[in-house]
């Protein structure tokens, strides 16, 4: 595909996330982060900001973007079995540059928003992106890597960019921006997605707390560990009848206070 020499419009899509303690709607932190760095590559270029969220425009978490800094918010009606990709692709078809966040924050969300967008317009798409400029009619992105890494990638235009969380940018929330600000319902007509009658939507499930034994040695040995393969003691249980097993754990517990029966 040929690259752009100048970019006119930039878009930048938000989601809807839930608190991780009250379970609340609010904004998602990540898609903060893009919309922060998109605001800031707008204002660059003279380039149009375009937000866009696929869902309900009456959530009252879409107005904690505009506090942070969205002029208006294009909301393209989509429920939980229609194709949010698809409706998007329709939307940003010509727009070279789109920004998203690497995942929704609604708990066991797939990350494959990114993915199946950019294939749906044919766009390039780079992952994890912690900073980018765009020149020339291309992108350069400073990628995020495990174990601290970071390396430099280069894409033409139109592309899309999925914002890594740890991006070094401050979102300012501004109540006056929410005020001003304007969200707009699309018209536009629902796609099913044939592959959502094969997912099983639930709430979010605690994960169960790991029993582990308090640390009574020095921090001499702890050391000492990390260097040798030494036994640090215990027992295997392999014979006898499963309530000696089961006693056998339960004395274990017991001595390590885990339990108090």
């Amino acid at each position: 595909m040929k690259s752009l020499e100048k970019i006119d419009r930039i878009a930048v899509l938000v989601s809807v996330g839930h608190h991780r303690v009250s379970g609340v709607s609010c904004y998602s932190r990540n898609d903060a982060a893009a919309l922060e760095i998109a605001r800031t590559l707008a204002a660059q270029h003279g380039a149009e900001l375009l937000v866009l969220h696929a869902g309900d425009a009456g959530n009252l978490a879409l107005t904690d973007y505009l506090a942070l800094g969205a002029p208006r918010i294009e909301v393209l009606p989509c429920g939980d079995g229609d194709d949010a990709a698809a409706l998007l692709a329709g939307r940003l078809q010509g727009v070279p540059l789109v920004l998203t966040g690497t995942r929704a924050e609604g708990a066991y969300d797939t990350g494959m928003l990114p993915y199946r967008l950019a294939d749906a317009l044919g766009y390039a798409l780079v992952d994890s992106a912690l900073d980018l400029t765009v020149a020339c009619g291309r992108v350069s992105i400073t990628q995020f890597l495990p174990k601290g890494f970071r390396r430099s990638v280069d894409a033409a235009l139109p592309a899309v960019v999925a914002v890594h969380p740890q991006a070094p940018v401050a979102p300012r929330y501004a109540h006056a921006r929410a005020v001003a600000g304007a969200i707009e319902l699309q018209r536009v007509a629902a796609m099913h997605d044939a592959q959502s009658d094969a997912w099983r939507l639930a709430p979010a499930e605690r994960k169960p707390i790991k029993l582990a034994a308090a640390e009574k040695r020095s921090g001499h040995a702890r050391m000492l560990t990390a260097t040798t393969t030494e036994s640090r003691g215990g027992s295997v249980v392999i014979e006898g009848t499963s309530v000696e097993k089961a006693q056998a754990i339960l004395g274990y517990l017991r001595e390590h206070r885990l339990v108090d029966y």
